[in-house]
């Protein structure tokens, strides 16, 4: 006879968030009603201190053996009520999370009773799962001393130099000729007035005093094995000679492309018609002399903001740039600040015009943009539904707005010179998206687990990302995630060990007749063939298995489960949840 479970149910009210759509004590009124339910609780905040001490002392004193949880999304707080649970000495996968806010308020606001009802059935299934649970433990695997950065901008450079502070050894590659990255080539950089080369010097500069720090240029990561904790990487170096590296994780730091204008976009193919990094270098080139285009000294200059950024999708541009570069509208504005300083060394008057949509220099970088105009920049709005128009008349170049802060009044700038502030575009490299497997962002940068909870951590194990490899960032933003990802990356390996979750595919070998389906279907390569007594089976790689579940339904054996999602557990989820409510 099975052992009857003493399960414990705690529906939280998440401060309104739940309670004001859905009636939680109604649910865990309900819900007490089970054959294998112990005990049933409410809390206003169940991740508070204060409820989860009374559900550590709740488990002790009734001696639960399982523990079901409704309350917000599990990306939130399953691991820390599966802490929870630890502490309270009752196995954490002995714990179900069920998710009554974002499937069931959030979901069903106009509803109560409709959203209770839901609420009761899915909790009720989270139940029928616990039932089901088994103790479970982690598996330990020990980890290497030593982390790839792949790309040396400034991002993988810093990140190299604090992973070698803390004692780990680096390999970092770069797939161009020289490090530095985009800083290394754009001059003085706002809002600090910093130059770029110097910095990209600094660091380099650092590196060599590392004994610690391998740097390669023209390489490139081909080939990749192994786990979290103990990767084997294939380095081609200059095209042609392969390397091997052992290391515990990546941090991937490869950087944007910037945008190129399509032919006639804003002007572009013009002459005088140029992007902002080349504006920047034609800048410094004058030094204090004068500013000059084919040799015409340049009066006025337009700058047009948003090129290649928050596009929308027509004909002409059928699969747009709809995220915000970030960077571009403090990059222009404190070019204005360049410029009026070019004007009073070189004594050369130049009229310049900022024609934007939104200028977006948040948080201290609006300083920049407030000098740009203290210093005489004119700013000019225009709507995005209709764009500035750039064309050649007369031997000049001819900007052509409405300025919506003058009641979308049409105007005509004449300039020598049209600048455009172009944005990032995600690096493309399918060679090592495809050897690292990190999943894409519809914007198609690199994409972390969570934006907030798990920023620069990637659904594979090891595989950490920064800078703007992951989205639009400037320089400090890109610094700052990288030092995020050497907190993550070095902390694990520094402990020399890491836990993998149990919760990945069994494989009945019984049943299996090695029919390969199972490894075409993963994908994470986390199957391989093995004998086993006279015939050929499947065998799970548990460091690379991530109980994703693809290779269940394709088994025609019928001989594959996930740990923690096995068949029973979702027949008995299903049947309870489809079990008529009784009503007074």
């Amino acid at each position: 006879m099975a052992h009857k479970r003493r399960i414990g149910v705690y529906v939280c009210h998440c401060g309104g968030n739940i309670s004001d759509h859905v009636n939680v004590k109604e649910v865990a009124k309900t819900l007490a009603d089970e054959a294998e339910v112990e005990i049933t609780r409410t809390h206003l905040f169940a991740c508070s201190d204060a409820s989860q001490q009374e559900m550590i002392d709740e488990i002790k004193e009734r001696n639960l053996d399982g523990l079901v949880i409704a309350s917000c999304s599990p990306k939130l707080h399953l691991f820390t009520f599966r802490a929870m649970a630890e502490r309270a000495g009752l196995n954490p996968y002995q714990y179900v999370h069920v998710n009554i806010r974002e499937q069931c308020s959030w979901a069903h606001t106009g509803d109560k009773v409709g959203a209770t009802e839901k609420g009761i059935h899915i909790t009720r299934a989270g139940v029928a799962k616990c039932a089901l649970t088994n103790s479970l433990t982690p598996f330990r695997l020990e980890t290497q001393p030593r982390v790839m950065v792949i790309g040396a901008g400034v991002a993988g450079l810093r990140a190299a130099i604090s992973l070698a502070d803390m004692g780990l050894s680096v390999f970092v590659i770069e797939r161009g000729n020289e490090p530095g990255g985009w800083a290394a080539q754009v001059g003085r950089m706002g809002p600090d007035d910093r130059y770029g080369p110097d910095i990209v010097a600094n660091l380099l500069e650092q590196i060599r005093k590392q004994e610690n720090i391998v740097l390669f240029t023209n390489a490139e990561l081909t080939a990749k094995t192994g786990h979290i904790g103990d990767f084997n990487a294939t380095v081609r170096l200059h095209g042609k000679e392969d390397v091997s590296l052992n290391v515990g994780a990546f941090i991937v730091t490869t950087g944007f492309t910037p945008y190129e204008p399509r032919d006639g976009e804003y002007g572009w193919g013009l002459p005088g018609v140029v992007t902002l990094k080349d504006f920047r270098q034609m800048l410094e080139a004058a030094g204090g002399g004068r500013l000059t285009h084919n040799g015409i000294p340049v009066r006025d200059v337009g700058f047009i903001y948003c090129v290649g950024s928050r596009q929308t999708q027509s004909d002409t541009c059928p699969e747009p740039n709809t995220h915000c570069s970030r960077f571009c509208c403090m990059a222009t504005t404190f070019s204005a600040s360049l410029l009026h300083e070019f004007e009073k060394k070189s004594g050369q008057t130049i009229n310049q015009y900022h024609l934007y949509r939104d200028v977006r220099t948040y948080g201290r970088l609006e300083t920049v943009y407030s000098k740009a105009r203290a210093d005489g920049a004119l700013f000019l709005r225009w709507d995005p539904t209709e764009p500035p128009r750039v064309e050649r008349c007369d031997g000049r170049l001819a900007i052509k707005v409405k300025d919506t802060l003058l009641g979308n009044e049409e105007l005509e700038i004449d300039a020598d010179l049209v600048v455009l502030a172009t944005g990032m575009t995600p690096r493309k490299n399918d060679t090592l998206k495809n050897v690292l497997k990190v999943t894409e962002s519809k914007d198609g940068f690199y994409k972390e687990i969570h934006i907030k909870l798990r920023p620069v951590e990637t659904a594979i194990d090891g595989v950490f990302i920064a800078g703007t490899a992951q989205g639009p960032k400037n320089l400090a933003e890109s610094v700052a995630s990288s030092l995020a990802a050497v907190a993550k990356a070095g902390g694990r390996l520094k402990r020399g060990f890491v836990d993998l979750e149990p919760l990945i595919a069994k494989i009945d070998t019984g049943k299996c007749v090695w029919c390969d389906e199972c490894l075409k279907a993963c994908p994470y390569g986390a199957i391989e063939r093995v004998v086993c007594g006279d015939k050929e089976v499947a065998m799970v790689i548990e460091s690379s298995c991530k109980g994703e579940g693809g290779c269940v339904p394709v088994c025609a054996q019928n001989a594959i489960d996930i740990e923690g999602y096995r068949n029973e557990q979702i027949l008995a989820m299903i049947d309870a949840s489809q079990k008529e409510l009784v009503t007074a």
